[in-house]
């Protein structure tokens, strides 16, 4: 290229540099057409909205915490968490789609730059002594040897901003498919909170289930002796009888409840089923949230929900296409230049006058073509006004998500502490029940109409128990948190 540069004044016109000199100024101070991408303003909602009737655990508007699944403070949850991150095969499939994203804007931002190639090759060759011409001079009679060596180098003059404007829609589709990757792995930390927490719950169903169970039990026996004694009937047997057997038929149900969750997390680790039987077959109890639940600012909402970061880079990319598309209406200018040497013996490979060279601009206008240009240029705008509309959508529903959970985190709690005072009194009135049938003040119906709802009213409790817990997932979910901390803002610019 040195040479190429050394001795282009041999070989160009004056006339020849001041074009070559005018294009590259152009290029230089050259424009953008198509519209510049603006941050859009959606409308802002100003503070969370707050209930009626104030739960236990209240929301603040002050920072969230990266990793929430910590405020449970369930170390197998934290634990499985972790894992979930560097093994779910979800997430390695959006990582490798984000890999390909990279690769694509690689290959669509290499048209800033030159184009240099560099070519050489040999060969033995024979023309025919009836065609154009015989570089050997022997009118085909004979082969001869040919070298042939040589640099080319190519530049689109991006005078109107297009290939800028190409380049600009390749890095917001990147970041389209960086927010697919904190998507997925938002959902992946959520859903991983949500089947560990419906375990525990289901967990403790049981053991209310079999709690219950052992007073049936004991009632089933009290009724046998009581009809030893010829104090109870026959009746009354078989109803405690029947009582036990109604009990026993719901853990079935609740073991295999159990391990289908056990599979869920399994799989979600990217593991076979039962992999994590030995790890969670201990019960334990149902995670709780804290006294407070601290969800940040409205207004960090944007800049924290991955799909919101999608809706507005998908915008961003189409209006820099709109862009690209105008773009297409202008003349290209390409500047293009080759150096090279040809010769027939190998001697002479690289002598002056073997050395060619050539350079000089081209230049494509378009001018027909039955209306394309018009069609794709309509089709983008469109789509830009489609992405709009999409990204006001998005923010929408999600306000209306947040909402949602709020109203389900407060409501689930209040619906928990009235079942544990309805627990409380059931207990109290089965004590009172059994007391009295062994006094023969009430029959042994009553007894078991007692007893089944003390065992409702403690199921409802746990259900609801879990329930509040994955009112916090999904809040927390809604507000978008947990990738910061695996998935940095930074990492855009760190690529």
């Amino acid at each position: 290229m040195k040479i190429f540069v050394d001795r282009a004044d041999a070989f160009a016109s004056k006339s020849d540099r001041l074009i070559f000199s005018a294009l590259l100024v152009l290029s230089l101070s050259a424009c953008t057409v198509g519209p510049d991408f603006h941050k859009p303003q959606p409308t802002q909602i100003t503070e969370w909205s707050k209930p009626s009737k104030p739960a236990a655990s209240q929301v603040i508007a002050e920072t969230m915490s990266e990793r929430w699944w910590d405020v449970f403070n369930d170390p197998e949850l934290s634990a499985l968490t972790q894992r979930a991150l560097t093994d779910n095969l979800d997430l390695k499939l959006a990582s490798r789609r984000l890999q390909q994203s990279r690769a694509v804007r690689q290959v669509i931002t290499a048209n800033r730059y030159p184009n240099t190639v560099a070519t050489g090759s040999y060969a033995r060759k024979r023309n025919s002594g009836e065609g154009l011409s015989d570089p050997s001079g022997h009118n085909g009679q004979s082969a001869f040897n040919l070298w042939d060596a040589g640099f080319s180098a190519a530049w689109e003059l991006d005078l109107w901003g297009r290939v800028r404007r190409e380049t600009e829609a390749a890095d917001a589709n990147l970041e389209v498919a960086e927010n697919d990757r904190r998507g997925v792995l938002l959902s992946v930390l959520a859903e991983t909170a949500q089947d560990y927490i419906q375990l525990r719950g289901v967990q403790n169903t049981r053991l209310v289930t079999e709690q219950n169970l052992d007073v049936a039990r004991h009632s089933l026996k009290l009724s046998q002796l009581r009809l030893a004694d010829g104090v109870a009937t026959d009746l009354d047997v078989a109803e405690a009888a029947a009582q036990v057997a109604a009990i026993e038929s719901r853990l079935p149900a609740l073991e295999q409840r159990q391990w289908q969750l056990v599979n869920a997390l399994s799989l979600l680790m990217g593991e076979p089923p039962q992999a994590l039987a030995a790890q969670l077959s201990t019960d334990a109890p149902v995670p709780q949230t804290p006294r407070q639940v601290a969800i940040g600012l409205p207004s960090q909402l944007a800049e924290r929900r991955p799909d919101i970061r999608q809706a507005e880079a998908r915008l961003h990319a189409a209006t820099a296409s709109i862009g690209v598309a105008k773009g297409d209406f202008y003349p290209r200018i390409t500047l293009s230049g080759n150096i090279g040497s040809q010769a027939m013996q190998l001697s002479d490979f690289g002598s002056w006058g073997s050395r060619s060279f050539g350079i000089g601009p081209q230049l494509s206008l378009p001018l027909l073509d039955g209306g394309r240009l018009r069609g794709v240029l309509d089709l983008r705008e469109a789509q830009q006004q489609e992405a709009a509309i999409a990204y006001q959508q998005t923010v929408l529903r999600a306000w209306h998500e947040i909402d949602d959970q709020l109203t389900t985190y407060n409501a689930s709690q209040l619906r928990r502490d009235n079942l544990a005072e309805a627990v409380r009194q059931n207990r109290i009135a089965l004590d009172t029940a059994q007391q009295q049938y062994v006094e023969g003040v009430v029959d042994f119906v009553t007894v078991l109409t007692v007893q089944g709802a003390l065992l409702a009213t403690q199921e409802q409790w746990v259900e609801s128990s879990t329930g509040v817990s994955l009112a916090a997932v999904g809040l927390y979910k809604a507000l978008g948190g947990g990738w910061e901390s695996v998935y940095p803002l930074t990492e855009t610019a760190q690529r």
